[in-house]
């Protein structure tokens, strides 16, 4: 019988997935009030509304380009 502990994480299961990320990057500091992002999570307005229909590819672009941009942020 093997060890559980020897079996790879599920995200690094496969060469080439995407990490493992939260459901969202929603941080509930919603705000849109200067622009079409969000200050909180750091997506576009049409992001937070499509998020629950996107495809995981579709989030991991987002999830990079945020993260690039310093998002998500707390209390800012």
């Amino acid at each position: 019988m093997s060890d559980p502990r020897d079996k790879p994480a599920p995200a690094q299961a496969a060469a080439g997935t995407a990490p493992q990320r939260p459901d969202t990057p929603c941080v509930a500091v919603c705000s849109t009030t200067f622009d079409d992002v969000c200050r909180g999570c750091g997506r576009t307005v049409a992001e937070v509304a499509n998020w629950v229909s996107m495809t995981a590819e579709q989030k991991e672009r987002v999830w990079e380009r945020i993260l690039a941009q310093g998002y998500p942020r707390r209390n800012t």
